[in-house]
């Protein structure tokens, strides 16, 4: 019997390295991966034009709004961004409206994405009201929970340190991760009351509102936390030299802790803020170029143990606002994460491997996902093709996504997804989607 598809002339990264090969794809997984000779008939052969073949990215941080703020962004113009980026699976966030917060609000948020979405999606949850719920929500399907510290969104009272602790030992019987915004709410609301009483409405006054020292204070609250329930810790946009230290020591405690980077900590600074204004805002800031060198620094290092985009899109209006403290802050970043991180794999300052690992790899183990990050015999067929030597400028107004704005934008690129596969399915060709919408999965 023939497979279902070949793909062939390929370059492909596989846990032994890139090697000159086709991939048999039949039912949607990946069923041999050989030279050209030895692979099965086929119903469909596809020519990958010698470019290179990666596990499709799995972004773990990403706000698809839907719902009441379909205007920001809905489920189809948000996996339709996803797999123009060569991202296949992403994870979203449940700071929504309504909020993802108990079994009910999940089981709707999961039935109303179904029959939209492009890629695979698996959700987060905020923490419910009460603690027995949480074993519920796992049932009904999350593959984590999202805890803010900056400010409460969903059930739980964030400054009620018992709930926490009841919270985060129900999560650990779950087996699921608690992904972690990291600034501290009492910190922030002092900077923040200071500025506003000296009369600052300045992008300066926004920094200074968000010091580096509350990501530091949020880091150590949830090491603790963590130390008492056993709960595996997953740090978001980790964005400053001083959170990141205190990051590293808790893992040398030998506690489960990871964390992860955005592009735009890596690759903007506070001198974009100051150029860009309200469109270069986001949480936590951008920082000076000594913490983006740290950044580079701890990834380089294998720290840092993912990369995701913090994809969080807004309206325009939303993005003007007159007052620096009414502007809503987040860029989207589904399309503009893996030519970036391409170009600095040309630039020398990333390999293929780390690469793999930070946006692949590591995601899926750390979420537990089955059979995904990988491209090996059995794995789903979640690939991305990309030209590593296409040159081409950031297009913010050609964006999939609503948010068609980006401090990234006329930014010249060099490594450019070609083709997104989503469990054996052609999704994005040439930048165009081919599918339709109901292609990609809920993971549960």
């Amino acid at each position: 019997m023939p497979v279902d598809t070949l793909l062939l002339n390929a370059k492909v990264y596989t846990p032994q390295g890139i090697i000159e090969a086709g991939i048999a794809i039949d039912n949607g997984r990946i069923v041999k991966v050989t030279k050209e000779t030895n692979l099965p008939q086929a119903s469909a052969q596809l020519n990958m034009k010698d470019c290179l073949v990666l596990p499709g990215l799995i972004d773990s941080h990403v706000h698809l709004r839907d719902q009441q703020l379909a205007y920001r962004e809905d489920f189809t113009t948000g996996t339709a961004a996803a797999a123009a980026g060569g991202i296949t699976t992403v994870i979203d966030m449940p700071n929504n409206r309504p909020v993802t917060m108990d079994s009910k609000t999940l089981r709707e948020r999961m039935q109303l994405a179904e029959k939209q979405i492009l890629v695979n999606v698996a959700f987060n949850s905020a923490f419910p009201r009460q603690t027995e719920e949480i074993s519920r929500i796992v049932k009904e399907g999350a593959v984590g929970f999202k805890l803010y510290l900056l400010q409460q969104i969903g059930g739980i009272n964030i400054d009620d340190d018992n709930a926490l602790r009841h919270a985060f030992k129900a999560v650990t019987e779950a087996n699921v991760p608690i992904a972690v915004h990291a600034e501290d709410k009492t910190t922030l609301e002092a900077a923040k009351k200071k500025m506003q009483d000296a009369g600052r409405n300045d992008a300066e006054a926004f920094l200074m509102a968000h010091p580096p020292e509350a990501e530091v204070k949020a880091v150590q609250h949830v090491t603790e936390l963590a130390q008492n329930s056993g709960a595996h810790v997953h740090v978001c946009h980790v964005s400053s030299s001083a959170g990141l230290k205190a990051i590293l020591k808790a893992k040398r405690t030998k506690l489960s802790i990871t964390c992860e980077v955005t592009p735009h900590h890596l690759l903007l600074t506070s001198q974009s803020l100051s150029k860009q204004g309200n469109l270069a805002l986001m949480l936590p800031p951008l920082r000076t170029q000594a913490d983006t060198e740290a950044l580079w620094n701890a990834l380089r290092r294998g720290s840092i143990d993912t990369i995701a985009s913090d994809h969080a899109p807004h309206s325009l209006e939303e993005k003007a606002s007159q007052s620096i403290w009414d502007v809503k802050p987040g860029i989207a970043g589904l399309e503009t994460m893996l030519p970036l991180m391409l170009t600095e794999v040309n630039n020398n300052r990333l390999t293929i491997p780390e690469l793999v690992r930070l946006t692949s790899e590591k995601p899926a183990e750390i979420l537990h996902l089955q059979n995904r990050g990988r491209i090996s015999k059995g794995y789903l067929a979640d690939l991305v093709v990309v030209d590593m030597k296409r040159e081409h400028k950031i297009d913010a107004s050609r964006f999939y996504s609503k948010a068609k704005f980006s401090p990234f934008d006329r930014w010249k690129v060099k490594g450019k997804p070609m083709k997104t596969f989503v469990n054996g399915q052609l999704v994005m060709d040439e930048g165009e989607i081919v599918a339709k919408p109901g292609t990609g999965r809920i993971i549960r």
